[in-house]
């Protein structure tokens, strides 16, 4: 199995320099990352910092966010935001640079809530022309806009694979892919085994946690391991991002404890 640990959601006991290298030292040799700065376009140094950290960690970097905003306080994506759109433009050729200089090829970029006292339809259109431009930029690094159905967050209007799969149709760039995240499909209501029959194939990437909870893999009931199986069967042929909370002393006990049950 190919794991990608989510270095923003875990490890965050660590500065985010330092949580490449702790990967690695915890045997993994892929991490994926929100986005990493307080801003859309940080300083040069900034970035470098970044790159040399991931490098010098010698994993692979296999996804990052475009800038979402503030996500503690709620913010969840620029894409759709009309009044925040030129940050996330001015965002792209950051991700498009980092992505280059680490071959990294899968880019999320999160929708955005709906904003109160702005049409939907205006926000939709801004998304689609959002989208458009990112995916024709990372194109050029051979890279995938991966779109997101999100859970946890009412205003956020894209909650079943169906929602983010209308808006990938709609722009209709061939590098633009649904991020499967199988507890924000379960959370939401999805039925995820139809899901991963009809898509799993045209996946641009996986990631995981139990539920409920949002936990390490065996803490909730999701049945994550037949999810992945069947993805694998399915054509996905890509990493699955460790995407959980743990207060675990170890947030990866639970891959022995898996090993040791299969022996």
């Amino acid at each position: 199995m190919t794991y990608t640990v989510n270095a923003s959601i875990l490890l965050t006991d660590l500065p985010i320099i330092d949580r490449p290298a702790a990967a690695k030292a915890a045997g993994f040799d892929a991490v994926e990352f929100w986005w990493p700065f307080q801003t859309a376009v940080p300083a040069q140094a900034d970035i470098d910092a970044f790159v040399t950290a991931v490098s010098d960690a010698g994993v692979q970097l296999t996804g990052l966010n475009f800038f979402a905003g503030d996500m503690p306080g709620g913010d969840r994506g620029l894409v759709s935001w009309p009044e925040r759109s030129g940050e996330f433009r001015d965002n792209i050729s950051v991700v498009a640079e980092i992505g280059e200089r680490l071959g990294c090829r899968g880019f999320n970029a999160l929708y955005g809530n709906r904003v109160e006292g702005v049409d939907p339809a205006t926000q939709d259109e801004r998304a689609r022309e959002n989208l458009a431009l990112a995916a024709d930029a990372i194109a050029s690094i051979g890279g995938t806009v991966l779109l997101e159905p999100v859970s946890g967050t009412e205003a956020y209007p894209l909650k079943t694979a169906k929602d983010a799969l209308d808006v990938i149709a709609a722009v209709g760039k061939p590098n633009i892919k649904l991020l499967a995240d199988f507890y924000h499909l379960a959370v939401n209501g999805d039925d995820v085994d139809a899901v991963i029959a009809a898509h799993a194939a045209h996946f641009g990437h996986i990631q995981i946690a139990d539920a409920p909870g949002r936990g390490e893999p065996g803490s909730g009931d999701l049945p994550l391991a037949r999810w992945i199986d069947d993805a694998r069967a399915g054509g996905y042929d890509g990493p699955i991002g460790l995407e959980y909370k743990t207060t675990a002393q170890n947030p990866f006990a639970w891959l022995s404890d898996q090993a040791a049950a299969r022996a």
